[in-house]
């Protein structure tokens, strides 16, 4: 991950900024303590998988191909995530020139793993907010021709919309909670909109309670995410 202090707290507006960079121990540990966990009946998993710092851009379809081949036999879906403000250049992959080939790479990849399993592999792709139309509609077409199976809609913003004046808002990073709840809904909607519906779309961004909830599944989503509602409403928000 990327050095510390990288999470930052905005109570005011209830929301955080955040470059917290894919910190963690490497895809082999996570899989055996996936693979050692008793996990409840019923729960259903995702995996969040992206490229490393390091690797180059022209080569990150071998390091999504290497984290579907670990982690599809644990997963019940996997989540390409192509628009974290936090790892230097990822957020490129959304570009026509990058995300043709790499979401090849990845159906063609899945699709063994998921024949090897005798099960489907659902594969869903995590987009950036700060996209504008053209490059929405765009990159929503080559997930369309890619034959993956949805979108997550969607990830931190390098806005600053809604906290200018905060001490931390200077701070880099990615902008979640309640200042990207109205971005987030707007991007479900252009979405949902430009596919007719026929895209799943999986809304998060600033759902800190039941009516932010609601507006996802207005706008287009038939799943909703919660991530910064869990730090200032608690778990009770769930209920």
């Amino acid at each position: 991950g990327n050095p510390r202090p990288r999470v930052f707290r905005l109570p005011e507006h209830r929301s955080l900024i955040n470059r917290m960079g894919f910190p963690g121990d490497g895809a082999a540990a996570v899989a055996r303590r996936l693979d050692a966990s008793d996990r409840p009946w019923g729960m259903v998993l995702g995996v969040n998988i992206g490229k490393q710092k390091a690797t180059a851009l022209e080569e990150a379809v071998h390091d999504y191909e290497e984290l579907i081949d670990v982690f599809g036999p644990l997963a019940d879906y996997l989540a390409v995530n192509i628009s974290s403000p936090n790892t230097p250049g990822l957020r490129r992959l959304q570009e026509p020139s990058f995300l043709g080939r790499l979401l090849g790479g990845v159906r063609a990849r899945r699709d063994e793993v998921a024949s090897r399993l005798g099960r489907r592999l659902p594969v869903l792709v995590k987009l950036a907010p700060d996209l504008d139309d053209d490059q929405l509609r765009t990159a929503v077409d080559v997930i369309l021709a890619s034959g993956l199976d949805g979108v997550i809609a969607t990830n931190t913003t390098l806005s600053r919309a809604g906290v200018e004046g905060h001490p931390r808002a200077g701070e880099e990073g990615g902008l979640s909670g309640a200042a990207l709840s109205e971005v987030s809904t707007r991007v479900i909607a252009r979405i949902h909109q430009h596919t007719g519906g026929t895209l799943p779309i999986v809304g998060v961004g600033g759902v800190m309670g039941p009516e932010d909830a609601r507006a996802k599944l207005d706008a287009g989503a038939v799943l909703v995410q919660v991530y910064t509602g869990f730090i200032f409403e608690g778990p009770g928000l769930v209920r």
